[in-house]
């Protein structure tokens, strides 16, 4: 049964009263939204968590538009407001249908008032666990949903205005264990450890039902995570097996172009779709996903805001773009026996390292 923490009165506790569920320094509790206009041209990821065990919170709001990636960071010291981190916060209007996220104006040239509204019902996607040796270092329950955006974000001035009809995005919410920063000291696990992480999420809209796909795999393509289904309005979850991916990278690096994500439904019929990225963000960029100079439930002192520009053309930024997970809007095309569907959503996808069914032989092995 779902139970996200935000949308529920247990988020918004004091601290002196919050129910954590370990002692872990790493346990979180987290939510991630993205937002765009169908062409990539402008695309909007945001989202906050909580750090109980290290006493932080933060926040980040990113907007691309064109080649520039603008980010809004944000944290302070975790107290009773559970929901809000400096001029950022989110309100739960209706749980898991309608959820406002606000960053209000401030020095750094970035504001949103903007309202999420689900298109269909949030799926609980299967517990993610990954170990190092016999330590577990991610384990996490996770909720995913695609819905459509209404609202205003004004970027140095400018004023854009979000309407339903045209803005699409997914959000999901996750909470359990998960490395944050700084990372913990090395140790025995880590010597001869090969370096790799290969992870592919997308979660996809179409008029009438949403495809949700979410799978990871080790250096010699060992699936440890395969979450593949439909989700109807009515409520109905359809498995789709354990899709067969073929990825289409830019010559000379591992930037994917898109991907087909050969599926099959309950009925044993074949359920193809076709992904394409339309634009991109690396999260490892500025949204403070592995970030170098700021990550996740890193402490910065009381009230610490920063706005972080990343221009993707810029060579020096260029290298640094494959060694992470990436973001893209995605157009997709979905083929099955009653024919073909559009739609559009995330396509988040990350190949470090060695990967032989891709045809990776090492960390620095890049695509044709």
């Amino acid at each position: 049964m779902l139970s996200p923490l935000d949308e529920y009165p247990i988020h918004q506790t004091p601290l002196s009263m919050a129910a954590v569920a370990t002692s872990d320094r790493n346990f979180y509790d987290r939510c991630y939204f993205n937002g765009h206009d169908r062409t990539g041209d402008v695309f909007l990821i945001t989202g906050m968590g909580i750090y109980p065990n290290v006493g932080v919170v933060d926040g980040y709001l990113a907007v691309k538009q064109g080649e520039r990636v603008s980010t809004l960071r944000f944290s302070d010291a975790l107290g009773d407001e559970r929901l809000r981190v400096g001029p950022y916060r989110i309100e739960v209007i209706e749980p898991l249908q309608k959820v406002r996220v606000i960053c209000e104006p401030n020095e750094h040239g970035i504001a949103a008032d903007i309202t999420w509204d689900g298109s269909f019902p949030a799926l609980e996607e299967q517990p993610h666990v990954i170990r190092k040796g016999p330590k577990v270092i991610l384990q996490s329950t996770r909720f995913a949903q695609v819905g459509t955006w209404t609202g205003t974000l004004s970027i140095d001035g400018v004023e854009r205005t979000l309407t339903p009809d045209t803005w699409l995005g997914s959000r999901d919410r996750s909470w359990g264990i998960r490395p944050l920063a700084p990372s913990d000291p090395a140790n025995r696990f880590d010597e001869g450890a090969e370096p790799s992480f290969w992870w592919l999420y997308v979660p996809l809209r179409f008029d009438d039902f949403s495809i949700i796909v979410i799978m990871q795999e080790g250096p010699d393509g060992y699936r440890t995570l395969n979450d593949a289904t439909r989700v109807w309005p009515d409520g109905r979850i359809e498995q789709l097996g354990w899709p067969r991916v073929d990825f289409r990278y830019r010559s000379g690096t591992r930037i994917p172009l898109g991907c087909t994500m050969h599926c099959t439904t309950q009925t044993g019929d074949a359920l193809d779709v076709e992904v394409e990225s339309l634009g991109y963000v690396p999260l490892h960029l500025g949204p403070g996903y592995g970030d170098a100079d700021w990550s996740h439930g890193d402490w910065r002192g009381h009230n610490w805001s920063q706005r972080f520009e990343v221009d993707l053309t810029d060579p020096a930024v260029a290298p640094r773009i494959p060694f992470g997970n990436i973001d893209h809007v995605a157009r997709a095309t979905c083929r099955g026996p009653k024919g073909e569907a559009e739609g559009f959503g995330l396509f988040e996808h990350a190949t470090v390292g060695r990967h032989d069914p891709t045809g990776f032989a090492d960390v620095m092995a890049v695509a044709p």
